[in-house]
C-alpha cells in the first residue's frame, strides 16, 4: 500500500497551473500536498488538507474523483491520472489521530447547529476553533448525518466517523443526540436560550415518491430509509431498484451484501446519472442494469413497466403497448429525496422554494435574521465536499454576524 502511494506521488507533474485543483470543489492544493508528502512532511500535508477540508479523509473515500480532481489530471489525457484520492486517504487517515487540537480562548459567543452531517459539523469545527461555544443538535444517536446513515459501511467505515466524533468533542463541541428541532424544541427556543446564531444543516431525508399505485405496499421501500439501516430489512432474493443514480448503486451493492441474489436497476432511457465508477462497481458485484423501462405501478409481485422507444439521439419518442410485469420480492425506489418541513412549520418567517429547499442570501442567511443554512437543505442532494465547501463560507459569515451584534451592543 505505502509503496503504491509513493509511486502515485512520484507521478505528479507538479503543474504550475494545476487542473486537478481546479476540478476540486473545495480547491485542495493537490500539488503542494503531494510535494510535502514526498519530502516526508506528512503532518504538514495533513494539516494543509484538514485546514482546507475538515472532512478530507471522508472525501478521499466517497468523492466522485473521476469527475473532479482525478478527472482533470493532465496525465489522464494520455494515460492513467494520478490517483490523488489514495494519497489523500493515506495522509488524512494518519493525521486525524495525530492532529493537535488548537482552540482559541472562549470569546463569549454561542451558536447552535441543527444537523450533524457534513455541513453542520464543518460549521461546528470552524466556529469551535475560533473560540465559539457550539452545540450540535441531531435527531439521530450518532454524528455523521448522511455520512453515517446514507453512505454504505463498505464505502465509508463507521469507525472513521467515530474517530471524528472524538476529535470534534476534544474541540469543545457539545452534541445533543436524539433531539429533533421542530419537535419539542423549536428554533425560537434556541434563540431564547442565548444562541446568537443558528445553523441549519438538516439535509434531505424525505424520499421523492413516484406518485404511483403500490408505493405503500409492504415490499416497497425508499432508498434513503433502506440505506439508513439495511439490517432492519428483509428484501428477499430478487430486488428491483427504480432509479440509476449513485443512491441506486449504493442500494444495489448493499442489497447484494445482505443476501439478495438477483438485483436489477431500471432506467427510463439509456442515461445513467451515477458516476461511471459507481456503475462499474455495482455491475462487477452482480447488479444488472435494464434500460428503457418506465414504471407504471407496483404490485405485490413487483413493478409493472412499459418499455420506452428511443430515437437515434436517445430521446423517448413512444412506448410499446405490452406491459412488462417484473417479479421481485422487494422494490426499492431510489429517485432522490427532499427536505423535511418540521423547521418550516415551526419557525415563523422561514421561507423555502417551491421544492421545499431553504432560501438563503449570499452569506447563507435564511429569511430569519441570525439563522443560517447550507448543504443539501439549500441546494438539494449533492456530495459531501460541496456541503463542506459552502459550510466553511457560511461559518465565516456567522462569525461576522456575531461580532457585529456584539459591537452593536457595546455601542
Amino acid at each position: 500500500m505505502a509503496v503504491r502511494i509513493v509511486e502515485e506521488a512520484n507521478r505528479c507533474l507538479q503543474c504550475k497551473k494545476p487542473l486537478c485543483q481546479k476540478g476540486c470543489p473545495i480547491s485542495t492544493n493537490i500539488p503542494e500536498v503531494i510535494r510535502l508528502f514526498k519530502e516526508g512532511e506528512i503532518n504538514a500535508a495533513g494539516e494543509m488538507l484538514f485546514e482546507n477540508n475538515p472532512f478530507s479523509l471522508v472525501c478521499s473515500m466517497v468523492c466522485n474523483h473521476e469527475g473532479q480532481c482525478e478527472g482533470h489530471c493532465i496525465r489522464g489525457r494520455k494515460e492513467t491520472p494520478v490517483h490523488f484520492s489514495a494519497i489523500e486517504t493515506f495522509i488524512s487517515d494518519l493525521y486525524l489521530d495525530r492532529m493537535v487540537i488548537e482552540r482559541k480562548p472562549a470569546n463569549g459567543h454561542r451558536a447552535a447547529v441543527i444537523g450533524a452531517g457534513p455541513a453542520g459539523l464543518t460549521v461546528a469545527i470552524e466556529l469551535a476553533r475560533e473560540g465559539y461555544a457550539v452545540t450540535v443538535f441531531d435527531s439521530k444517536d450518532r454524528i455523521g448525518g448522511v455520512m453515517r446513515y446514507g453512505i454504505p459501511e463498505f464505502r465509508l467505515p463507521r469507525t472513521i466517523l467515530d474517530r471524528y466524533a472524538k476529535r470534534i468533542e476534544e474541540m469543545g463541541v457539545k452534541f445533543r443526540a436524539c433531539t429533533t428541532i421542530g419537535g419539542a424544541l423549536e428554533i425560537g427556543d434556541l434563540l431564547r436560550d442565548g444562541y446568537e446564531t443558528v445553523f441549519i444543516g438538516t439535509g434531505v431525508w424525505r424520499p421523492r415518491t413516484l406518485g404511483l399505485e403500490g408505493e405503500s405496499l409492504p415490499n416497497v421501500h425508499f432508498s434513503v430509509d433502506y440505506l439508513s439501516d439495511p439490517s432492519a430489512f428483509n428484501l428477499g432474493e430478487n430486488v428491483a431498484i427504480i432509479g440509476v443514480g449513485n443512491s441506486g448503486m449504493d442500494v444495489a451493492r448493499t442489497a447484494l451484501r445482505h443476501g439478495a441474489r438477483h438485483v436489477r436497476m431500471y432506467a427510463r432511457a439509456r442515461h445513467v446519472t451515477a458516476s461511471s465508477d459507481e456503475l462499474s462497481y455495482a455491475q462487477l458485484e452482480g447488479a444488472e442494469l435494464v434500460y428503457c423501462k418506465d414504471v407504471v405501478k407496483i404490485t405485490e409481485e413487483g413493478p409493472l413497466f412499459r418499455t420506452n422507444i428511443l430515437d437515434d439521439e436517445g430521446n423517448i419518442v413512444g412506448c410499446e403497448e405490452e406491459l412488462d410485469q417484473v417479479h421481485a420480492d422487494s422494490t426499492i425506489i431510489a429517485i432522490s429525496q427532499g427536505p423535511k418541513n418540521k423547521l418550516l412549520l415551526t419557525t415563523p418567517g422561514l421561507e423555502c422554494s417551491a421544492t421545499g429547499l431553504l432560501l438563503t442570501d449570499d452569506d447563507g442567511m435564511t429569511t430569519v435574521p441570525g439563522v443560517f443554512a447550507a448543504g443539501d437543505v439549500v441546494t438539494g442532494s449533492k456530495n459531501v465536499v460541496s456541503a463542506v465547501a459552502v459550510a466553511k463560507n457560511v461559518a465565516a459569515a456567522m462569525m461576522r454576524y456575531m461580532s457585529g451584534a456584539s459591537e452593536g451592543e457595546e455601542k
